[in-house]
């Protein structure tokens, strides 16, 4: 992954409490806490940065005195962390997540001050390790096998400048992207690592890939059409069996991602036979039972996608590209209608029900 992290082990410890006042009852204060904070344009590779030691421990609370006989609380450790951050144990349990700017989770609690109740000796802070696991938000993610095009058509629509070259594994790292559109509508796309048979199994970049796909909107599917093969040594895959290859391993990963809205682009439509193929590959789409049984059973899934479009381009000619965006921008609008439709329904049901 070069110089992307999405995932950061950290050391967190609130702080403890403060000595109590035996001779006048007095409390000490409160242990710190420690705060995971969402925060825009902040990474997890400048958190490791700015605390190589990536240990967080909060202010210890104030003693009990005659001045003070309610001690000060610590003061609190606040670590701001990108949108889209899950915080797990050290056994992979999910302890938290957050997903929007502001939002704040409790990373390790202060520990009580010293008083009546703990014989006046305070009580130490809690003390965990904790991963920091990043999901890339994105309205649309770009899902292909390398050399699919997906670097080229990523710098097309959007201002992103990802490394592109004619071999297969270019993108080593996610690449985010924003589409712009003439009303100033901004949707942000992922160029994620290529997918290889074998990803849902963690081969090649696999679940550091897939993990991304989790919390984009929809998907949009890239595919050569003139097929795929990886090495001499793999199996050719043509473009039909390509999409099937590629539903598998979401599936297999997690099959909520086989339910998310999805488009499919045919990209090299400027090279040659490219257009018979394309004849080809849409009557297969049609009707894609009637062709299971002419390709290998491990690779059909359980669930074929449902394409909202597809959409022939060529990066290379900028055919197809504003017609792409054009469905894009038409798809997510549709799809935050939908959201805001079924929203208004609870609410309605909600009024319903209370009266």
């Amino acid at each position: 992954y070069s110089n992307f992290i999405d995932d950061l082990r950290v050391y967190v410890r609130g702080g403890t409490g403060g000595m109590g006042y035996p001779n006048l009852g007095g409390e000490g204060g409160r242990g710190g806490d420690v705060w995971f904070v969402a925060r825009e344009r902040t990474t997890l590779k400048s958190i490791r940065e700015k605390y190589p030691q990536k240990r967080f421990v909060a202010g210890t609370g104030a003693n009990s005195s005659v001045k003070a006989l309610k001690g000060e609380k610590g003061k609190d450790c606040e670590v701001h962390v990108p949108l889209g951050i899950s915080v797990l144990d050290d056994d992979g349990k999910q302890l938290g997540e957050l997903n929007a700017a502001g939002e704040r989770f409790l990373a390790a609690r202060g520990g009580l001050g010293g008083s009546l109740a703990t014989n006046f000796l305070p009580c130490k802070g809690q003390r965990r390790t904790v991963h920091l696991d990043l999901k890339l938000i994105a309205d649309v993610g770009l899902v292909g096998f390398p050399n699919a095009g997906k670097s080229s058509l990523l710098s097309k629509i959007s201002h992103a400048k990802p490394e592109i070259a004619n071999y297969a594994f270019t993108t080593i790292q996610p690449e985010l992207g924003k589409v712009m559109y003439a009303d100033y509508k901004q949707i942000s796309v992922a160029d994620l690592p290529g997918l290889i048979e074998g990803a849902h199994a963690n081969k090649g970049m696999g679940h550091k890939f897939l993990k991304h796909v989790e919390r984009t909107k929809q998907l949009l599917l890239v595919v050569d059409i003139s097929g795929f093969q990886l090495s001499i040594k793999t199996q050719f895959r043509t473009a039909f069996e390509t999409i099937l290859l590629l539903t598998k391993e979401l599936e297999l990963y997690k099959e909520e991602l086989v339910t998310k809205p999805a488009l499919l682009a045919i990209n090299k439509m400027d090279l040659p036979c490219a257009k018979d193929n394309l004849d080809e590959l849409v009557t297969q789409l049609e009707n894609p039972q009637a062709f299971l049984h002419l390709v290998e059973e491990e690779i059909i899934p359980a669930n074929t996608l449902e394409f909202r479009e597809i959409i022939p381009i060529s990066t290379y000619t900028g055919e197809g590209i504003e017609e792409l965006k054009t469905c894009i921008r038409k798809s997510i609008d549709e799809q935050a209608e939908q959201v805001n439709e079924e929203y208004r329904k609870k609410k309605l049901l909600l009024l319903q029900t209370s009266k």
